[in-house]
């Protein structure tokens, strides 16, 4: 009896210690006292559509999660000024960075080696995956093209309108496009917006120039400007300011002029021209990171979304992607509906997007080509935009 009576006692002060043990870990893992530092890269100001959007996420971080998150930003940072910038975030003590453009990827992801007790998370890039592999380090984007391709069905629906009233021949129906860099995720884009509006009107082609920056608000103006000047119809962009929608509402020529924004609604600017916007909603992720690491976790295992290793995307099933502000003043009849009915098919797995008789080449090898017969999966395995073939006789890029 006294055998047994010791072997139950020494069985139950495992278990209580057992217990002990795995209520602290969950205690500590979901500790509510625990207060971090989150810093914020951004390469413009509240004034740029691109850095107003992540801008959104840090308030609903703060809005979510109160005095528990202490919130620092390094903005206007320019990709030289990047290391210097999350140097100084580095310094501040920050738990978590979030670096916000593209340029940024190769500073960020150094420092995050050098630094493995801080997490950094970077948007718009592709580099989280590949060698040196950092496990601090991590990738996010929305699936934009899908975005994109919506606001081209929605501009292609208005050139159809046009043409059917007559205020534009079929061989009008040119699109001008201000473009950042000749990057994928331009390229990409710019292509899905096509796309878009060929399904409505399928003679229409477009015309790219790039600025090679992203926030120039003069040179985006003058580049829509000359696009306009040209004859195109309808005026979109891959660039972070409100230049070409300026530019659009104060065109002082005899053909329409329609402009398509991104980022953020432009109406407010070109009340009379600005159709819609695309947009990536950066709240999800932002605000699942740093969820994840107030409760100690893994960020993926923490964020609702598609994921690759260290990297994480979305599309508008998850509202990683949204549609902002359709001018119903000058909307065709029938767009609300459009919309609403490709979002459900995008949700719904039902559309391929680059797909069709087109061939692309790469802008910077002549001999990598694509024939999209097949259809190209865009984001299949990563976050950013990896389509980088200019579509030969539909869009030709100007210098």
């Amino acid at each position: 009896m006294k055998k047994i009576n010791t072997v139950s006692i020494i069985v139950c002060v495992v278990c209580l210690i057992a217990a002990y043990l795995c209520f602290s870990a969950l205690s500590f893992g979901n500790d509510e006292t625990k207060i971090i530092r989150v810093g914020f890269v951004y390469d413009g100001d509240e004034s740029a559509p691109y850095t107003y959007n992540f801008m959104r996420a840090q308030k609903a971080v703060a809005a979510q999660y109160g005095e528990r998150v202490q919130i620092s930003v390094k903005s206007n940072t320019s990709e030289e000024d990047a290391e210097a910038a999350i140097n100084e975030l580095i310094a501040e003590k920050c738990d978590l960075i979030f670096t916000t453009s593209y340029g940024y990827g190769e500073s960020a992801k150094k420092l995050a080696m050098e630094h493995p007790e801080i997490q950094f998370c970077q948007a718009t890039c592709s580099n989280a995956n590949t060698a040196p592999y950092c496990a601090n380090y991590h990738t996010f984007m929305g699936e934009i093209y899908s975005g994109r391709y919506i606001a081209g069905l929605v501009a292609g629906q208005k050139l159809k309108e046009l043409i059917n009233s007559g205020r534009i021949t079929p061989e009008m129906a040119k699109i001008g496009y201000v473009a950042a860099y000749p990057y994928a995720e331009v390229i990409s884009g710019y292509t899905a917006f096509l796309l878009g509006v060929r399904q409505m009107v399928p003679g229409a082609v477009m015309s790219v120039i790039y600025t090679n920056t992203w926030g120039d608000y003069s040179l985006e103006k003058n580049t829509a400007e000359r696009l306009i000047a040209e004859g195109c119809i309808i005026i979109s962009q891959h660039s972070d300011t409100i230049g070409p929608a300026v530019a659009c509402e104060n065109a002082d020529v005899t053909h329409p002029v329609i402009h398509v924004g991104y980022n953020d609604s432009m109406v407010d600017v070109a009340p009379t021209t600005s159709l819609i916007s695309s947009r990536i909603n950066w709240t999800p992720y932002i605000t699942a990171a740093v969820g994840a690491v107030l409760k100690n976790k893994e960020i993926e295992k923490c964020v609702d979304a598609s994921v690759y290793g260290n990297d994480c995307s979305a599309g508008f099933d998850k509202d990683w992607v949204q549609m902002v502000e359709l001018n119903s003043y000058i909307a065709a009849d029938g767009t609300e509906e459009l919309i609403e009915k490709y979002i459900n098919d995008f949700n719904k797995g039902r559309i391929t997007v680059f797909k069709g008789n087109y061939v692309g080449v790469d802008p910077f090898d002549p001999n990598d080509t694509i024939d999209l017969k097949r259809g190209y999966i865009e984001n299949e395995k990563q976050s950013a935009p990896s389509f980088h073939w200019v579509l030969q006789d539909v869009i030709t890029v100007e210098e």
